[in-house]
């Protein structure tokens, strides 16, 4: 019997604490590892940081990283799926993979366009029906991660 590897969040740069606070909990929910990288727009003592996540930060396993490099060498042969408004591929066209690293940027500005061009096949988009220009970081989390969860058969019979 092999054993279940969980999914990453990689949130880089993230700068509302309650958006973080909010994926904290979803990745306390579903067993999701979280990782913070880079510079945080807020301190993790933040009380919105930790009214969003409510009391269940100790079911949370958060790693802290200095830029997404460090995480890719601590983590080798992992795979990082980008997530961005411009890529070109839906996040339901992906097939994910026990273990996958599924990365937001930052609120205000999302992942560089630089490393969406250069990995088009791991980069994925949530398709936006109106004229709203983005979702909610915490929300696009939520929303890609299930349906990591959904393809990968975590979902049947609960």
């Amino acid at each position: 019997m092999s054993v279940a590897m969980p999914f990453h969040i990689v949130l880089v740069e993230p700068e509302i604490p309650p958006n973080t606070g909010n994926i904290a909990r979803l990745c306390g929910a579903t067993g999701t590892v979280l990782h913070l990288v880079g510079k945080l727009g807020f301190s993790t003592d933040d009380r919105y940081l930790k009214r969003a996540g409510l009391d269940y930060w100790s079911e949370v396993e958060i790693h802290y990283w200095e830029n997404l490099e460090e995480l890719a060498k601590a983590y080798p042969g992992a795979r990082f799926i980008y997530t961005s408004k411009k890529a070109a591929k839906s996040h339901v066209a992906m097939e994910f993979k026990e273990g996958d690293f599924i990365v937001f940027g930052k609120e205000t500005r999302g992942l560089p366009e630089e490393l969406i061009d250069a990995n088009p096949e791991t980069s994925v988009r949530i398709p936006i029906l109106g004229k709203v220009r983005s979702l909610n970081l915490s929300t696009s989390a939520g929303i890609v991660l299930y349906e990591a969860l959904r393809q990968t058969g975590k979902l049947t019979g609960q």
